[in-house]
């Protein structure tokens, strides 16, 4: 851990506000910037998450690759189905569909007083306790990124109509700010002027950078789970909003996130019962999630500073669902897209639920985002 917070210190101690910006120190990045041609990244398939897909919305669990409908529905995994049909590439039904019943269903979750409804019951019934902070970002976070890229005009235009009537997130926790950044830069690239969402980023981004201003190295006094998405926020909202302090910030955070996460050479992410900054890897079980947060961030991180480094990094958090991790085991299906729902020691969870799932579509979607269509997987 001394290493980890040194290298944070000197990255504060070298550059102010008026300093370059913080750049990934070198030695953390050893594969090469672009893939080699036999090992391409497989394209994003939605076969497996269209099957977790009724009418009503995406099922939670599945056993094996059977949903499993006795647990209902969350508005948790259907905005984050909405975020990947969304960035679906190219005319896909599965798409299509995908997007159309998970934005229903996050227009349906509203709750009246600018907030959202989590879990709901198979036959429909919404159980309003207990109510997550975390739908409430990431219900933002699918609203803005379908007002900017759903497949259809319909679609966007509700999804905006609905993010102009949105309260900012009021939460201790940081990870719901978070994500409701990520939604409101993308309302905001489809309006500058819109006051709700630039009030949103603002916010959300002033309470993680307050947070990250009492702690060093890291935000929180331990790692938990979904982390990247704390850089990312900043990221997003340092570069729509011009706020190049935030962008450093997240440079920062997100260089030693990745130093942290890093173990032989590929990424050994935080267990499911987090673990202190530094503390002993390998840890288990981990989870396809912090796959899609890493990935998603060092692909911001890419978009901003044009880095290779970046790229390369996006690239080997995807890579952890093919078999670059700590047990070489293979967690992504490239027939189906479904993606197992954990990497134990001694295995994997062979279950393929909505989370993983979506997960393991979204970590493609964002290596597969920072490179030109040649050369990949078709």
């Amino acid at each position: 851990m001394g290493e980890q917070a040194t290298t944070a210190a000197a990255i504060r101690a070298t550059h102010g506000a008026d300093g370059p910006r913080p750049r990934l120190p070198a030695a953390l990045v050893t594969e090469p910037a672009t893939r080699p041609p036999d090992t391409p990244l497989p394209e994003p398939q939605l076969g497996h998450l269209r099957r977790l897909t009724d009418d009503r919305g995406v099922w939670e669990h599945a056993e094996y690759d059977e949903p499993r409908t006795e647990h209902g529905y969350c508005t948790d995994d259907n905005a984050r189905a909405l975020v990947v049909a969304c960035h679906h590439q190219g005319a896909s039904l599965d798409a299509t569909v995908v997007a159309a019943v998970t934005l229903r269903f996050v227009l349906d979750a509203r709750d009246g007083a600018g907030g959202f409804r989590n879990r709901r019951r198979a036959d429909g019934v919404w159980l309003d306790e207990p109510r997550s902070d975390d739908a409430d970002g990431r219900a933002l976070w699918a609203l803005g990124t379908a007002a900017r890229s759903a497949p259809a005009a319909w679609q966007r235009d509700e999804a905006a109509a609905a993010f102009a009537t949105v309260q900012p997130i009021d939460s201790p926790d940081l990870r719901p700010h978070a994500t409701s950044v990520l939604g409101a830069v993308e309302m905001l690239a489809v309006d500058p002027a819109h006051m709700p969402a630039r009030r949103v980023a603002m916010e959300g981004a002033a309470r993680i950078a307050d947070a990250a201003s009492r702690r060093d190295p890291w935000i929180e006094p331990r790692l938990t789970y979904d982390d990247a998405r704390l850089p990312e926020a900043l990221l997003a909202a340092g570069g729509t909003l011009r706020q190049r302090s935030y962008t450093d910030l997240g440079l920062e955070l997100l260089s030693w996130l990745v130093e942290d996460q890093t173990h032989e050479g590929h990424f050994s992410f935080t267990p499911v019962g987090g673990r202190v900054p530094g503390g002993p890897r390998p840890a288990f079980d981990q989870q396809p999630l912090e796959a899609a947060a890493m990935a998603a961030a060092c692909a911001r991180a890419f978009s901003l500073t044009a880095e290779p480094a970046w790229r390369a990094l996006t690239t080997r958090a995807a890579g952890w669902l093919l078999g670059a991790n700590d047990t070489g085991a293979i967690l992504y299906d490239p027939d189906s897209g479904g993606t197992c729902d954990g990497l134990a020691e001694h295995g994997v969870n062979l279950n393929r639920g909505a989370e993983s799932t979506i997960a393991g579509i979204a970590a493609l979607q964002a290596a597969r985002s920072t490179y030109p269509l040649v050369g990949l997987a078709r």
